[in-house]
């Protein structure tokens, strides 16, 4: 009711302001039918009479202008049109033409006034001619001309809207846009032209220091440029900060500003918006439009407003020509306040285990907080279908879910299904993947708390090397690491990235690292032996150019926030300048007999039936076959059981491993298949 009663309170006022301008209208019209020879003319307006032809031949004009009435200059009441008046800087006459254009918005009565006093009933909108003359002043008045034109605060301010370009400059219709209108009268609802491109930024509480912000934009610092790493909160200090000093917040989407057809129209709704409500600007991200879209940064950085950018690439000086931001950087949320956010945003209605433990579970992700409070709630949703309490499970796909879809594009996405039970490895290299899971849970501890973060440049990410022969288990075993962290893992064929063209490499890769940087995700780069290859000495451009997508690979490798596994079957071709940056180096040898006997058991599971003569001690001892090989085996002899309609009997499995032979181009040799060799085809 407060609303209703306060928005009812300025339409009167803002109609006591009008009046004056009803006022000039009537003696303009009184003016008019007084010299009117035909002032009933039921066409009037729509063709001119030889008696107008004669005035305006004779006297210059069709009739007489209105005394002139001076501009009043007193302080209007405290309504939003003074404060309008203060924020966009206009003088007493920029009040008056306003109040002149916006009148038939509020009485449709000014429609046929103007019509009138326009000598054309099709124009039922102020001329610039009419708006002076009912202000008293003359045409020729460059002064008064001055205030209408585009760089005057009315038009570039977004009050007022000059029509009909076309026509003579005085004979232009005038019209305030619908949303001063409705802010005038009230109405706080956000410009409509803006609605798809708004985000939901908010103040958050612990994520960074927002008062040293605060403090820099109340003592006048209306740019401020704050770079985030993945997972940052530059969104939610920004918004915060401007909170501190007492200003709403317009958050600006930039992706969804890159894609709008008129960009330009689209930031300065946003600007008088802000400058209607008394709002700062949150931008991001500052990469959407940093490559091809730099004209836009510049037309809001050159706002009036608080502006404060967030974005992940460096501050380009083109970008503002009132002068360098203030440079900050944003920091990630930390763990305790990442479970707090997550705990605030959860909206039930499945209740909440007291040992889950958030902080942990979310501990492998980079995450915004606006990410954060969107994993909530996929959490709750994929909750709700089991009907149960949360579990682990719940919050780890609610935390996937919140990952951007552009490295689908780049490499394949594999959704872990295996688990550690399910690897055959040796007792080291089982270790080492349980401490390179490690390291990426615990990164934010050991680098952020612990203040262990290297130099040079380095991320936060973790990288290893994978190295070992074919189907020794690399790539389950990043599956698996992955599913312990509850995260995806995507796999990149850097044999496919390759590209003859010289830079097109270093592009490819690029584009792959950049779209992996949105998404929290094990990226599995495999073959690759064939861009880290051992840099050689330079003999012609080919050499030189392999060098230097080593080289670069190299650099960006290290500069990657994420957890990034290499796969190579051809260690010693690796360059030692590039091993040495490695966390992890992990070697996956072939399987011994007693892995191998595991490795056939497993392969041919639980289900399929077996013949009790099946001898896998046999096959264990004889044939030294990586895990791989073992599994598409067994996959072979269930395909001959299917067929047969019997159990997997020991024919069957040599006649597998047979074809499998037969795929490597290895020798059947009497000495591995033994008392069996009879069984070969």
């Amino acid at each position: 009711m407060a609303e209703h009663t306060s928005a009812d309170g300025q339409l009167r006022d803002l109609l006591a302001a009008a009046v004056r301008i009803e006022q000039r209208v009537r003696r303009a019209v009184e003016a008019r039918r007084r010299t009117d020879p035909q002032p009933d003319d039921e066409f009037r307006g729509l063709y001119l009479t030889q008696e107008t032809v004669r005035r305006l031949l004779e006297e210059g004009r069709p009739f007489p202008a209105p005394e002139p009435e001076p501009v009043p200059g007193e302080a209007l009441p405290d309504i939003p049109l003074a404060e309008l008046r203060r924020e966009f800087g206009l003088t007493a006459l920029d009040v008056e033409i306003l109040l002149i254009a916006l009148v038939p918005d509020l009485d449709d009565r000014f429609e046929a006034f103007y019509g009138y006093l326009n000598d054309d009933v099709t124009r039922r909108r102020p001329s610039i001619g009419l708006a002076l003359g009912l202000c008293g002043l003359t045409p020729a008045d460059a002064a008064a001309r001055a205030r209408l034109g585009p760089y005057a605060p009315l038009r570039a301010g977004g009050l007022l809207l000059v029509e009909e370009a076309d026509r003579p400059f005085l004979s232009r219709a005038l019209r305030v846009p619908d949303r001063v209108t409705a802010h005038l009268l009230g109405d706080r609802t956000t410009d409509p032209r803006l609605a798809d491109l708004l985000a939901p930024w908010h103040p958050v509480e612990g994520v960074g220091d927002a008062k040293a912000l605060a403090g820099a934009v109340d003592s006048g610092v209306l740019l401020a440029y704050l770079r985030e790493d993945q997972g940052g909160a530059g969104t939610a200090l920004a918004a915060t900060a401007l909170a501190l000093t007492g200003r709403g917040v317009l958050g600006l989407d930039l992706a969804r500003l890159a894609a709008d057809p008129t960009p330009v129209e689209a930031v300065r709704a946003l600007v008088r918006e802000g400058r209607l409500t008394g709002a700062g600007l949150v931008c991001a991200p500052v990469d959407a439009l940093a490559r091809e879209h730099p004209a836009l940064l510049r037309l809001l950085t050159d706002s009036p407003l608080p502006t404060v950018l967030v974005g992940r690439v460096p501050w380009d000086a083109g970008w503002s020509a009132a002068g360098p931001p203030l440079p900050l950087r944003a920091p990630r949320v930390e763990p305790a306040v990442r479970a707090r956010l997550w705990r605030e945003a959860y909206p039930g209605p499945a209740p909440l285990p007291p040992d889950l433990d958030i902080s942990l579970l979310l501990s492998p992700f980079l995450l915004t907080p606006d990410q954060i409070e969107g994993a909530a709630r996929g959490a709750a949703q994929t909750a709700a279908l089991s009907d149960g309490p949360v579990a682990a499970a719940d919050v780890r796909r609610g935390a996937r879910a919140q990952n951007a879809a552009g490295l689908d594009r780049l490499a394949r996405r594999i959704e872990p299904s295996v688990g550690w039970s399910d690897l055959v490895l040796p007792a080291d290299a089982h270790a080492q993947l349980r401490e390179l899971t490690a390291r990426a849970r615990y990164r934010d501890q050991v680098l952020g708390t612990w203040g262990m973060r290297p130099g040079g440049g380095r991320g936060r990410g973790v990288s290893a090397l994978f190295a070992g022969d074919s189907g020794t288990g690399k790539t389950m075993s990043a599956e698996v690491i992955a599913a312990d962290l509850g995260l995806d893992l995507y796999t990149v064929d850097l044999a496919t990235v390759i590209d003859k063209y010289v830079g097109e490499t270093e592009k490819n890769l690029e584009r792959i690292f950049s779209e992996a940087a949105g998404v929290n995700g094990v990226l599995l780069f495999d073959e690759a032996d064939a861009i880290f290859g051992k840099r050689s000495d330079v003999k012609d451009a080919h050499d030189r150019y392999a060098n230097v997508e080593s080289a670069y690979l190299l650099q960006r490798m290290e500069s990657f926030d994420g957890l990034a596994i290499l796969a190579t079957n051809l260690r010693a071709n690796l360059d030692d300048a590039f091993t040495r940056r490695l966390d992890l180096v992990i070697d996956f040898p072939i399987p011994d007999a007693d892995h191998r006997r595991l490795l056939w058991d497993r392969a041919l599971g639980s289900t399929l039936p077996r013949s009790p003569s099946l001898d896998l001690d046999f096959c264990a001892d004889s044939f030294e076959l990586a895990g791989g090989n073992i599994r598409s085996i067994a996959i072979t002899a269930a395909y001959l059981s299917a067929a047969s309609g019997t159990p997997v009997t020991m024919p069957t499995l040599i006649h597998a491993i047979q074809r499998e032979y037969q795929k490597l181009g290895r020798l059947t040799l009497a000495s591995e298949f033994g008392e069996y060799l009879s069984l070969l085809t």
